[in-house]
């Protein structure tokens, strides 16, 4: 089968020292054969298995030239590293979906940087590297509940509330009164996370954050 790319073009591989998180293999997981998909099937979030490494689908584009063959032009999102790459397909060229489910999950503790959750199906527990969650484990403390993508037994991702309730760990003072200024300060939330947050919010209080953006939202 020819490679599902242009050939001029490599696909990046895992980020280095990278650590899969795999949960324990249960009665009900199952061996799967991923479905073959052509190029004209695609869809925004869609993910597809392109030598060995997974990308969703952020946007694509049929576009059939006056000359030459119609060809598709996608971006694509690694799934493992985050990396956003643009890649060309011949249209109706096969490719591989892969399948990712959902499971809910809580952390329990931190063990060193490395997260401890716990399968809230199967109370499994499993370590989980913080370069496997990129960005989000910025917005995760001890009791959250995440959905954790899985490609089989790989974690390769999870899905956050649009907002999350953070305690401000360290911040100057508020300043009473000062609610119209809109003037901003530097506060570390209990996760390490820096926002900015208005003059009045003190330490110890918890706030709203946006997890798209990392924005400070509100009072809690």
């Amino acid at each position: 089968m020819p490679p599902a790319y242009a050939a001029s073009e490599d696909l990046p591989g895992a980020a280095a020292g990278l650590s899969a998180a795999t949960v324990p293999t249960t009665e009900t997981d199952k061996e799967q054969t991923l479905p073959t998909i052509t190029t004209n099937d695609l869809r925004n979030g869609m993910t597809l298995e392109i030598d060995q490494n997974l990308f969703s689908v952020v946007e694509f584009q049929h576009v059939k030239p006056g000359k030459g063959h119609a060809f598709v032009r996608t971006t694509l999102k690694n799934a493992r590293t985050g990396a956003v790459v643009d890649r060309t397909f011949r249209a109706g060229e096969k490719v591989e979906r892969a399948t990712i489910d959902k499971r809910d999950m809580q952390l329990l503790y931190l063990e060193g940087e490395n997260l401890v959750f716990m399968d809230n199906e199967s109370y499994d527990q499993i370590t989980v590297a913080p370069e496997v969650l990129g960005d989000a484990a910025r917005f995760l403390v001890e009791g959250s509940v995440a959905l954790m993508l899985m490609h089989g037994t790989e974690i390769v991702g999870t899905d956050l509330p649009a907002a999350v309730e953070l305690a401000i760990a360290e911040t100057e003072p508020g300043i009473q009164g000062d609610r119209v200024s809109g003037a901003t300060k530097s506060a570390t939330l209990e996760t390490g996370l820096v926002v900015q947050v208005p003059l009045f919010v003190s330490p110890g209080e918890r706030v709203k954050v946006d997890t798209r953006t990392g924005a400070y939202i509100g009072r809690a």
